[in-house]
C-alpha cells in the first residue's frame, strides 16, 4: 500500500540520501524529494510543503542545526515533523533545535520505523 506522505530528505551524502529514500520506499512512501544541504532544503521548502523532513545534522555549507532553526522560524512550515539523522552524539542539540525525532547512524529498519512514529507523536 502506498503512503501519501510527502517527504524531503536532506543529506550532503548521496549514499545516505539513497539509503533513506530506499527505507521510505520499503514502507510504502514514494513521494520523496531530496536536497544536498540545508540551503537547498530551504529552497525546496519555499517551492512546496512537505509532510515530513528527514535531515542530516552535519552538512556544509548549511548544517542541520541552522536548517532546523530556519524551518521552525518559518510559519509556513514550522509545524512540519522533522527527524534528525546523525552519526554524532547530538541528541540534546537536536531537541533544542526543534527536531521531533532523532535517529543515530547506523540504524535498522525498526529504528527507522520508530523514528517516523515518534516524529508524528505516535508510540511504536
Amino acid at each position: 500500500m502506498t503512503n501519501p506522505l510527502s517527504v524531503l530528505v536532506v543529506d550532503d551524502s548521496q549514499t545516505m540520501r539513497l539509503i533513506v529514500v530506499e527505507q521510505l520506499n520499503k514502507i510504502g512512501i514514494s513521494n520523496v524529494e531530496t536536497a544536498d544541504d540545508g540551503r537547498a532544503a530551504l529552497e525546496r521548502l519555499r517551492e512546496r510543503r512537505y509532510d515530513l523532513m528527514i535531515s542530516d545534522w552535519e552538512m556544509q555549507p548549511m548544517g542541520g542545526e541552522q536548517l532546523l532553526k530556519a524551518v521552525r522560524q518559518n510559519p509556513a512550515c514550522a509545524r512540519m515533523p522533522i527527524i534528525l539523522i546523525t552519526a554524532t552524539g547530538t541528541r540534546g542539540a537536536s531537541w533544542l533545535a526543534g527536531a521531533n525525532a532523532y535517529l543515530p547512524k547506523p540504524f535498522t529498519d525498526a529504528d527507522f520505523q520508530k523514528a517516523i512514529s515518534a516524529a508524528f507523536g505516535k508510540k511504536p
